[in-house]
C-alpha cells in the first residue's frame, strides 16, 4: 500500500467508473504542506526512493532522490531567507525543466511564500506587468540569454521586484545582470537544517500557494490563485487519468511555466509514489523527444497534442515503446486521426483529459472506460460537472452548454472560506468583477463549449467565442480541424469564423502544412472536398488559407483571435 496515498484517500482501488465516480474520497487536512507532508515524509519512510530523473538534450543524465529532495529544499528554503522572502511573498521562478524548478517550489512551500511559475518566452512587457500586478518580491530566472536581457530592460518598471537571482552556470550574473545573485552557490552554501514554522508562522490549507497567469485568447492575462489544497485535487490527474505507478517513471512533457507542470511534473504524481521524468529541453523537435523516452524510458507518458501531431509525420518504425504502460495528452483536443496513426504506428493508446490552469482534470477517459477517439471522456468525481445553458439549466444530450464546476463553493471574494474541493482554484486574484463573471451561487462555469452523448462522454467544442454561426447553424472548430487533419497535407490548422456579408460569418481554416506538401488552388479544393466527405457539408471551410507557423500563446494554444482579428481588420 502507498503510505502517503492512503492518508489522504480513504479508498484508492475501484472496480468501474460508476465506483469510482460514486465513491472516490480526498481528505483536506487544515495544515496541508505538499512540501513537508508528502517530499518529507517520503525522505523520512523511503531515503532513496525515486523522486525526478533528468536528462537534456547533451545528453546528460541526473537522479535525485526524495532525501536528496528533502535536503536540497532545506537548503534553499534557508537561501531564500537569506534573500529576504518570508511568508506571503511573491516570487516568480522562470527556469525551464533546470532541477533547480522542483527544489525551489518545495522551498517555497516551506517557507509559505507564493509562487509563480513563468516561461522563458515572457518578453520584457510580459514582465513588467507579471510582476507589477502581482507584486513581485524575488525573481529567479535561468540564464537564458534573451530572457537575461529582456528582465534587465523590465526591472527598472518593476516597482516591487527587489532582488533578482540566476540559475546557471554559462553565465555569471555579474555579466549577465548587475545587482543579482547566484541562487546555486546561495542553495551550496545555505544550512541545511530547516524546521517546519510553528503557529502562525506555519502554513494553512487555505494560505495562497501558487499563481498562474492564464494564457487567454482575449485580454490580459488573468492571475488564477491556488491554495495548498491543489496538489491534493491532482491525486485523480496522477492515479487515475495518468495512471502513474508507485516506484515507476511518469513524464509530462511540458515547460514549467506552464499550469501542465503542475498537472504532470510534481503534485499528483509524488504523492502517489512515481518518479517525475524531465526532458529539459531548449527547443522541441520530434526527435528530441524521441531520444528522450528512451534515455527515461517512462511507464506512463502524457504530451500536449501538438507533440503527437508531429510524432504522426515521422518514422517511428525503429523506436521502442514497450515500456509506456499508458499514454494521455491535454491541453488541446486530440483528433481522431491523430489518435488512429498513433496507435497504428506504436501500439500507444492516447487517453484524453480535460481541465483547466483553474482546475485539476475535470473529465477524461479514465482507465475503466472504452476509448471513444475525439472524446474527452467522462467527469471527474468531487466536481460535479453539467453543461449549462445560458439560463443555467442541464443540457439534454447532444446540445452545446457550457462546462460548468457545480459545487464549487463560494469563491473568495463571496466573504465565506468554507472547505471546497480540492484542484479548483481561489479565485481571479485582485479581479473579483472577472471572479464574479464567472463563478456566483457555487457554480463555476469555465467558458469551454461541449456536449454529450447518451453514454455520458464529453465532447469538446470550443470556447464559448470560438463557436462559428453560419447561417443559422453553430459549428464548433475542433470537429472541422479534425476533419481537415485526416488528409496528409496538413500538420496542424486553426478553424475560426470570418465575417461574411451574407451568412452572418463563414468558416476559415487557417493551414500549416506537412513536409512535401506546397500551396495551391487545387490543394485548397481538394481540402474543401475532404472536409464534405467527413462531415456535415455545411461545416466545409469557405476560405482556405496557407501560413508557416500558427499564432500561439506562451503556453502553445492556438491564438484563434489573432486570427479573427487580422481577418476582420481586412
Amino acid at each position: 500500500m502507498n503510505e502517503i496515498l492512503s492518508r489522504y484517500c480513504p479508498r484508492i482501488e475501484f472496480d468501474s467508473y460508476e465506483d469510482f465516480y460514486a465513491n472516490y474520497q480526498c481528505n483536506v487536512p487544515d495544515n496541508f504542506n505538499f512540501a513537508y507532508d508528502v517530499v518529507d515524509e517520503w525522505a523520512a519512510l523511503k531515503p532513496e526512493k525515486l523522486a525526478l530523473l533528468w536528462t537534456n538534450d547533451a545528453p546528460e543524465m541526473k537522479s535525485f532522490t526524495f532525501a536528496e529532495m528533502k535536503r536540497l529544499s532545506d537548503k534553499a528554503a534557508n537561501a531564500l531567507l537569506e534573500l529576504g522572502v518570508k511568508k506571503g511573498d511573491v516570487v516568480m521562478l522562470i527556469l525551464k525543466q533546470r532541477p533547480e524548478v522542483w527544489i525551489l517550489m518545495c522551498a517555497l512551500m516551506k517557507i509559505g511564500a507564493v509562487c509563480i511559475p513563468g516561461t522563458y518566452q515572457l518578453t520584457a512587457k510580459d514582465l513588467e506587468y507579471r510582476c507589477n500586478i502581482a507584486e513581485v518580491k524575488l525573481l529567479v530566472a535561468v540564464d537564458d540569454a534573451e530572457l537575461l536581457k529582456n528582465i534587465k530592460t523590465a526591472r527598472p518598471k518593476c516597482t516591487h521586484l527587489n532582488t533578482i537571482a540566476i540559475v546557471g552556470s554559462a553565465l555569471t550574473p555579474a555579466a549577465c545582470l548587475p545587482r543579482s545573485y547566484d541562487m546555486c552557490a546561495a542553495i551550496e552554501k545555505a544550512d541545511e537544517h530547516f524546521s517546519r514554522p510553528s503557529g502562525a508562522a506555519d502554513t494553512g490549507t487555505k494560505d495562497r500557494m501558487l499563481i498562474y497567469f492564464s494564457s487567454g485568447t482575449t485580454g490580459m492575462p488573468k492571475m488564477v490563485l491556488h491554495n495548498h489544497s491543489l496538489p491534493l485535487g491532482h491525486i485523480v490527474t496522477a492515479k487515475y487519468w495518468q495512471c502513474v505507478e508507485d516506484g515507476k517513471v511518469h513524464l509530462t512533457q511540458t515547460d514549467s511555466g506552464w499550469a501542465k507542470f503542475a498537472w504532470g511534473k510534481i503534485y499528483g504524481q509524488w504523492i502517489c509514489g512515481a518518479a517525475v521524468g524531465a526532458y529539459d529541453t531548449e527547443k522541441f523537435t520530434p526527435q528530441g523527444i524521441l531520444g528522450a523516452l528512451q534515455r527515461l524510458k517512462p511507464a506512463t507518458f502524457c504530451a500536449p497534442a501538438t507533440i503527437f501531431r508531429y510524432l504522426i509525420k515521422e518514422d517511428l518504425s525503429g523506436f521502442d515503446f514497450s515500456f509506456i504502460k499508458h499514454t494521455s495528452v491535454a491541453g488541446e483536443p486530440l483528433s481522431p486521426e491523430v489518435f488512429h496513426q498513433i496507435k497504428e504506428k506504436t501500439g500507444l493508446e492516447i487517453r484524453e483529459g480535460f481541465g483547466q490552469s483553474e482546475t485539476s482534470v475535470m473529465a477524461a477517459a479514465f482507465k475503466w472506460l472504452p476509448v471513444k477517439p475525439g472524446s474527452m471522456g467522462k467527469p471527474a468525481p468531487l466536481f460535479g460537472l453539467n453543461l449549462l445553458d445560458e439560463e443555467g439549466k442541464s443540457c439534454d444530450d447532444g446540445i452545446v452548454g457550457n462546462m460548468s464546476i457545480t459545487n464549487a463553493g463560494p469563491n473568495m471574494y463571496a466573504g465565506t472560506e468554507q472547505s471546497r474541493i480540492p484542484g479548483l482554484f481561489r479565485a481571479y486574484w485582485k479581479d473579483e468583477d472577472i471572479t464574479r463573471k464567472c463563478w456566483e451561487q457555487d457554480v463555476y462555469q469555465t467558458g469551454d463549449m461541449a456536449w454529450h452523448d447518451d453514454e455520458g462522454y464529453y465532447w469538446f467544442v470550443g470556447r464559448n467565442d470560438d463557436v462559428i454561426k453560419c447561417s443559422g447553424y453553430r459549428i464548433g472548430p475542433f470537429e472541422v480541424e479534425s476533419a481537415l487533419m485526416e488528409h496528409p497535407s496538413v500538420l496542424e490548422c486553426a478553424v475560426t469564423a470570418a465575417p461574411d456579408p451574407m451568412r452572418g460569418q463563414v468558416v476559415k481554416a487557417t493551414i500549416v502544412l506537412a513536409r512535401g506538401f506546397s500551396p495551391s488552388e487545387e490543394l485548397k479544393k481538394e481540402l474543401q472536398n475532404h472536409v464534405k466527405r467527413v462531415t456535415a457539408p455545411y461545416k466545409y471551410p469557405r476560405i482556405v488559407e496557407f501560413i508557416e507557423e500558427l499564432p500561439k500563446t506562451i503556453s502553445g494554444k492556438i491564438q484563434r483571435n489573432v486570427i479573427r482579428s487580422k481577418d476582420s481588420e481586412k
